[in-house]
């Protein structure tokens, strides 16, 4: 095992969100994340143009459930359906914690997942931790499931354009994670833990995912260093 912050160790290429790092997750990923609560906060803002009265917003990826949680706040006056997917069975166990009555957190991949008609997808750095083969398949899935005028914010981890902008980004992301309060050490075991678990892909890329599935009106909306956000509108 490797130390990857004080209280989170992991192994060599297998990082998981097990409850080792669920314990401590809001506090490592606001280390580990630029803007992570700025990125929260914009898709609870953005939700105000598309989650109507009997909407069905979607959280692929929901973590420990804070944000559909703030959404169901927000818009406490409508009857929502908020639906949260997650793989890690801690993630989803925590998420449930308290029990709110227009919520459902599902522990599940989200690969070939059927999805009802929605108005809303959220997917927070969560498409990056997904191997690349079925990828196209979920942006496809999103599209056919959202209704016209339907939103997905897309935030992912990205990937320079070449090997000048790559170098870049990596070594401006290490900057901030030790600003943040990481170790060298640290840094790199996380590094070494992340191997053959996310593949981040370029901008180009993920435009590309959101076209082919039928996206046609995308537009970036934050952006800092390698993390950046886009809105899909169907």
């Amino acid at each position: 095992m490797i130390k990857v912050d004080k209280k989170i160790k992991s192994k060599i290429t297998s990082w998981k969100f097990d409850k080792n790092v669920v314990n401590h997750f809001e506090d490592h990923i606001n280390k580990s994340v630029p803007f992570y609560k700025i990125s929260h906060d914009l898709t609870l803002k953005l939700s105000e143009f598309f989650v109507k009265d009997k909407s069905l917003v979607y959280d692929l990826g929901c973590s420990t459930g804070i944000l559909l949680k703030e959404i169901s706040k927000k818009h406490s006056k409508k009857q929502l359906k908020l639906v949260g997917f997650d793989e890690s069975k801690d993630m989803i166990k925590k998420a449930k914690k308290p029990k709110i009555k227009n919520l459902t957190f599902i522990q599940s991949n989200i690969n070939n997942k059927k999805f009802k008609k929605a108005d809303m997808f959220i997917s927070l750095y969560t498409l990056q931790f997904v191997k690349p083969e079925f990828r196209q398949k979920i942006f496809n899935n999103i599209y056919k499931s959202l209704n016209w005028g339907g939103a997905l914010v897309l935030f992912e981890k990205i990937r320079g354009n070449d090997a000048r902008f790559q170098d870049i980004l990596t070594f401006l992301y290490f900057d901030f994670k030790k600003k943040s309060g990481l170790k060298d050490l640290e840094i790199l075991n996380k590094e070494m833990s992340l191997r053959s678990v996310l593949e981040p892909y370029t901008i180009e890329a993920n435009l590309q995912f959101m076209k082919r599935a039928g996206f046609k009106d995308i537009m970036p909306i934050c952006q800092y260093l390698n993390f950046k956000g886009f809105l899909a509108i169907k």
